[in-house]
């Protein structure tokens, strides 16, 4: 269990701040997100929760696909999230670059890399609370690296309000059911 960080020399990261969604508040010059949602309550929903941030199926019961170059969330190595289908597929290419796994917290962040529409970092922790409450908080700060995204204009960052509220809902039925 700990923590692990990339990336490593020779990363391709398309932003500077490098491990940033460890911290608050998130660095100037980016869109920020903090969404916190209350998943369940225990060690079980906690464990539960954890697996299915870092084993990827949190994402994919999301609707988004996934190719990993690992079964897990592991620094260092490439990621590929797509949404939309067919030849209408957006993908956006990012590398893990921290992991965390201790007695009370789980989950990983994934940076921009070369192709994806933004710049920045994306993390998804599990947090055991001392009450016992279980918390997913996706945290992310952005800003737009493509047409697409600077078209988008205000609806970018709603959609990404709408798709870290939808990972909470997501893995609060997966650590229930």
């Amino acid at each position: 269990m700990g923590s692990t960080d990339a990336p490593g020399p020779a990363s391709r990261l398309t932003y500077p701040e490098v491990g940033a969604t460890r911290r608050w508040p998130l660095p100037a010059g980016y869109r920020h997100l903090r969404v916190p949602t209350r998943v369940g309550h225990g060690r079980g929903t906690f464990e539960a929760a954890g697996r299915a941030v870092m084993d990827w199926r949190m994402h994919r019961a999301v609707g988004v696909s996934i190719r990993a170059a690992d079964p897990v969330a592991t620094p260092g190595r490439p990621v590929v999230v797509g949404l939309g289908i067919g030849r209408l597929r957006l993908r956006a290419p990012c590398e893990v670059v921290w992991t965390v796994a201790e007695e009370t917290r789980t989950g990983f962040a994934y940076g921009t890399l070369p192709g994806h529409p933004e710049r920045g970092e994306e993390s998804f922790l599990v947090e055991l609370e001392p009450d016992g409450s279980v918390v997913l908080t996706v945290t992310a700060f952005s800003r737009p690296d493509s047409w697409l995204c600077r078209a988008g204009g205000p609806l970018v960052p709603l959609f990404q309000r709408a798709y870290a509220r939808r990972c909470g809902r997501v893995l609060r039925r997966w650590a229930v059911g």
